[in-house]
C-alpha cells in the first residue's frame, strides 16, 4: 500500500474551485460584483504565473467568510457545490481514485484552496484524508485570517511532512497527481510524480524529467 496524493483544482476537477467560488459570489450579487470579479481574476492570473502571494489572496477570499454568518455561508456553499462543482467532477478522475482504492492505497487530497470550500468536495470524491489552507475561526465565525501554514507551493511540502509524522507514514512508493507548476516542490518529493493535464510550465518540466503525463479530461 502506497500513499496516493491528489491536487484538486484542474486535476480531479475540470476547473478551479477557488476561482469558481468567486464567480458564484459575483453572479449572485453576494459581493460587490465589479471589484470582486476584477480581484478574483487578478489573483487567478497570478496563480497561473506562479507569483501569487497566498496570504494576500487569502485575505481577499476570506473576507466574505468573515462578513457573513455560518448559516448563510453553508447555504451558499450547498448551492455552489451543486451548480459549480458537481458538473466539473471528472469521470476519469473517479476511475483513477477507484484504481488506488482497489490497490488499498492511502488517499490524500492536498490543495491550496481553503477547507471551507473543498472539504465537502473531498467527501464527494470519497477521499478520506485532506489538507487545505485553513481559514481561522473563533467562536463559530471566520476571522478573515489564515490559520497556520497555507498549503501552497512549498507550504504543501511542510503540511504534508507534518501529516506524515502524525499518521506514521512515509513517502516510499508515493504518487502525486497535479496539473500545476506551483506544485513542483511536492512533485519532486514523491516516488511517482504524475503531471495531469499540465499547464505549459509543468508540461516542459515533465518532458525534461520523463515524468508520466496523464489526461483526465
Amino acid at each position: 500500500m502506497a500513499l496516493a496524493i491528489f491536487d484538486l483544482d484542474n486535476t480531479l476537477l475540470g476547473g478551479d474551485s477557488d476561482y469558481l467560488w468567486g464567480e458564484y459570489l459575483v453572479e449572485n450579487n453576494f459581493v460587490d460584483s465589479e471589484s470582486y470579479q476584477r480581484s478574483n481574476q487578478y489573483f487567478y492570473d497570478q496563480y497561473l504565473a506562479g507569483t501569487m502571494d497566498i496570504f494576500e489572496f487569502s485575505a481577499f477570499q476570506f473576507t466574505p467568510l468573515a462578513d457573513n454568518n455560518m448559516t448563510t455561508l453553508l447555504a451558499w456553499r450547498d448551492d455552489y457545490l451543486s451548480k459549480k462543482i458537481e458538473p466539473i467532477i471528472l469521470p476519469a478522475a473517479k476511475q483513477l481514485i477507484q484504481k488506488h482504492q482497489q490497490q488499498k492505497d492511502t488517499l490524500l487530497i492536498i490543495t491550496a484552496t481553503n477547507s471551507f470550500i473543498t472539504s465537502p468536495i473531498a467527501e464527494k470524491l470519497g477521499i478520506p484524508h485532506f489538507l487545505a489552507t485553513e481559514p481561522e475561526m473563533i467562536d463559530g465565525r471566520f476571522t478573515g485570517q489564515v490559520e497556520g501554514m497555507p498549503s501552497y507551493q512549498q507550504g504543501k511540502v511542510v503540511r504534508l511532512e507534518q501529516w506524515l509524522i502524525e499518521q506514521n507514514k512515509t513517502l516510499e512508493g508515493s504518487y502525486f497527481y497535479s496539473d500545476s507548476h506551483n506544485d513542483l516542490p511536492l512533485l519532486e518529493r514523491v516516488s511517482h510524480p504524475v503531471a495531469v493535464d499540465p499547464d505549459d510550465k509543468l508540461t516542459i518540466i515533465a518532458k525534461q524529467r520523463d515524468w508520466p503525463v496523464l489526461s483526465l479530461r
